[in-house]
């Protein structure tokens, strides 16, 4: 069992990942958005498109894929959520990757490393799972980018684009396709009581 001041600890980290529900994604403001989604939002949708992405791939490893999604954003608790824009002029993933290592230094070791070597995965790309993250917070963007266009946001094009071009997997690739096929409203037509 841990002591207290360890528990301290990771009560201190567990609060800190709160504030992802408070940091906005930067990069919609851009496009005009005034109120966009949050880096929490955005990590939810996205641990859940790795999950399906990696059953549906049927070679990987699907929480595996889901814990790196759940954790491949988290530095920016302490860094913002920083736009393509602003990546011209700092060096986000080191940037980024020194806040994880800093941020972690609270937690367990075993933890810390685990979360660690998650964060390393994703930004080198070692295994599949770790593209089909990436994978997933690209088509992430792109179901966001697409509710924003139909609610009249026509600067989200580029996003859309982007991404697209960045999908490395067939089924990610798939399931962008579906993506632009279908309305974001049409999930819930038909599902009324009448």
């Amino acid at each position: 069992m841990l002591a207290l001041k360890e528990l301290n600890n990771v009560a201190k980290y567990i609060y800190e990942i709160g504030h992802m529900k408070r940091v906005k994604r930067s990069g919609w403001w851009i496009a005009g958005i005034n109120d966009p989604e949050s880096i929490a939002e955005h990590t939810l949708r996205t641990a859940i498109l790795g999950y399906i992405l990696a059953s549906l791939d049927g070679n990987a490893d699907p929480q595996k894929t889901a814990m790196i999604c759940l954790f491949h954003d988290t530095g920016e608790t302490r860094i913002n959520d920083l736009h393509r824009v602003s990546k011209r002029y700092i060096n986000v993933g080191r940037d980024e990757e020194k806040a994880l290592t800093e941020q972690v230094e609270r937690l367990p070791q075993d933890i810390a490393e685990n979360i660690l070597a998650l964060f390393e995965d994703y930004e080198a790309r070692i295994s599949l799972e770790a593209i089909l993250a990436k994978d997933a917070d690209l088509l992430e963007c792109i179901f966001q980018a697409r509710e924003y266009q139909v609610q009249g946001y026509a600067d989200v094009d580029d996003w859309i684009t982007n991404c697209y071009a960045g999908l490395q997997t067939d089924i990610a690739r798939k399931l962008a396709d579906s993506c632009m096929q279908v309305e974001p409203k049409e999930w819930w037509q038909g599902l009324k009581i009448k």
